[in-house]
């Protein structure tokens, strides 16, 4: 799927409300990590954001150098209605994929779990997260812990700690990377937690 299928894609799930992975307000673990940082003028990356709670989290918490990315528009139209004192220029409609930049900081949450899973697709994950990291940043979320299905239409696609450390070991040094003890109830036992810094 190119990247103009894959933005018709999202953008027609976004508009029928085909989200099961939208709780509708930020994640357990995501919050608990956002709650310990200290420095709000970091640089934050939030690829594949959708409606981006998180990044409305951060933006209420007084972190004012965030980006907030999505291959579809929709989703950030409906975060600058929620938020309409974010700056537009910090809303980057774009693939993750051709993006450049430096961040300190990169939080994951059922983004690399929507990207079609090929070995291809993976590693260029993973490589493109470190490439946008700078020295020491950090690439922090959360990753569905199920097994992966053979369907290419079973979004989001799962798998499991060893499968992802195949892709994310040769860029990253693991900090932690364990199952979820805050995941709500839905998803208890089937998230995995990461702190992953850039080598």
């Amino acid at each position: 799927m190119d990247k103009h299928d894959e933005k018709a894609y999202w953008t027609q799930r976004y508009q029928e409300a085909r989200t099961g992975w939208d709780i509708g307000y930020p994640s357990a673990p995501l919050k608990a990590y956002i709650d310990q940082l200290e420095d709000k003028n970091m640089s934050i990356l939030l690829p594949g954001a959708g409606n981006a709670y998180e990044a409305e989290y951060l933006w209420k918490q007084g972190f004012n150098n965030i980006r907030v990315m999505d291959i579809s528009e929709l989703p950030l139209t409906r975060f600058s209605e929620r938020i309409p004192d974010f700056p537009e220029s910090q809303l980057l409609v774009t693939d993750f994929f051709e993006h450049q930049g430096q961040y300190d900081l990169i939080l994951e949450q059922t983004f690399f779990c929507s990207i079609v899973p090929s070995d291809d697709n993976r590693f260029r994950y993973a490589q493109h997260m470190a490439k946008l990291l700078k020295p020491e940043g950090k690439l922090v979320g959360v990753w569905f812990d199920f097994p992966l299905g053979a369907s290419m239409e079973k979004r989001p696609f799962g798998g499991d700690k060893k499968l992802y450390l195949k892709y994310l070991n040769p860029f990253f040094d693991t900090i932690t990377f364990e199952k979820c003890y805050n995941s709500i109830r839905p998803r208890q036992g089937i998230e995995l937690f990461g702190i992953f810094k850039k080598k």
